[in-house]
Parts: C-alpha cells; structure tokens; sequence
C-alpha cells in the first residue's frame, strides 16, 4: 500500500471513529478575483488540479500569477510559484507581498514536476502553482500522463488547490480545465486596470457543487 493510500484510509478511519472533533477545511480556494470565482463556482478547488491553458503567451497569465500573489498577501497565507522556465519577473510585485512567496526556479519542465511532487506532499500550502506557459512544446509532451496522476494523488489528500499554467491542454488528471481566451497587445498594458479585461472560460469540470471530485 503507497503512503498516500495510508494517508487516505486514516482519515477515513478517525472520521467514523471521531465524527465529534472531525476538521472541516473549505472546498474552495477563494480569490475574490471576479472574472475567476464568477465562472469557477467560487474559488480554485482544493485537492484538486486546476490547468489553465494560455494559447498565447500574452494571454495574461503572468499577470493572473501576480493577481494570485496579492490575494496571499491579502489573505495572509503563502503560496508556491513552481517556474518551470525561471521566467518570472518579482520586480512588479511589492517587497511584502514577496514575503508570502516561495518562488521554486527551474530550468525545465522534468524539475517543476519534482519540485511539484515534493510540494504537494508536504501539503502546507494552500496554493500551488506550477507555470509552464514557456516551456516547450517538444519537452511537455515527454512527461509521462502517469506524473500528473500521481500529482492528483497526492493533491486529493491535502487542502491544497495546484493550479497548472499551459499553453495547450496536458494535463489528463486535471479535474477543472480552463481557457484564457484574450490576447493582449501594448495597448492593453496602457489601460488602468488590465485584468479586467481577463476572459476565463470552463472547458471541462468534474467539480461537484459540494466540492466533491469525480473522475473519468
């Protein structure tokens, strides 16, 4: 039996045993990003992968993952930015806010995946983001469907919703699939508030209202 088997049939375990002191922890990682809770029922789902596919690069997806920063730092809580092309910029983001980031630099997608791994399993974050928007096309498609699946296993576990940033759909186990629709020029940049003008759309859901998961 794998340890996160284990982990499942303890809980399980002390939940008919204890139902007295038994810990309810939301389904729901809120944002109060509207043009995200609005189309997601509320919130990211935790233990559960999220994927975000972002056709175009400047489909917003960095500005979402600075969104999500100020969301920790307003919500006190940390959050991990898995970089699988070491391509974030922190200089827009306030030095406080900063402090509420575990940035986890990689070179390439096979290490976002271990640093993944090693995050969900610790289970201490509520969010997790793995961006892989810049990595190859080619190097994508070498990591095995069996990785995101054991991913989904660990994630199920933990109150922990993991948010994976694509440019095109991978991700097998993902039980929310999204779509950034808009693409920005310079233009877009020179208005006061440009998220405003983020365009998310739900390609597949296996998020029950209750929060439950279901999978194919």
């Amino acid at each position: 039996m794998t340890a996160s088997a284990k982990i499942i049939d303890l809980r399980k375990l002390l939940t008919e045993r204890f139902p007295h002191v038994a810990v309810t922890t939301p389904t729901r990682l809120f944002t109060s990003l509207s043009f995200l809770d609005e189309q997601i029922s509320g919130g990211l789902p935790r233990g559960a992968i999220t994927e975000l596919i972002s056709p175009q690069i400047s489909a917003g997806s960095a500005s979402l993952i600075h969104a999500l920063i100020h969301c920790a730092y307003r919500d006190n809580y940390f959050l991990a930015l898995i970089d699988g092309r070491d391509s974030f910029d922190p200089s827009g983001v306030e030095n406080p806010r900063l402090q509420h980031l575990l940035w986890v630099r990689c070179s390439k997608a096979s290490e976002a995946i271990k640093a993944a791994d090693l995050l969900l399993r610790d289970g201490n974050f509520p969010l997790v983001i793995v961006d892989l928007v810049l990595n190859a096309p080619e190097e994508l498609r070498k990591i095995p469907q069996t990785n995101w699946y054991r991913l989904q296993r660990l994630v199920e576990v933990v109150p922990t919703a993991c948010l994976v940033l694509t440019r095109y759909e991978m991700v097998s186990s993902a039980q929310l699939k999204l779509l950034l629709e808009n693409s920005w020029d310079i233009r877009t940049f020179e208005t006061q508030n440009a998220l405003s003008q983020v365009r998310i759309v739900v390609k597949r859901s296996h998020i029950q209202p209750e929060g439950r998961t279901q999978l194919n």
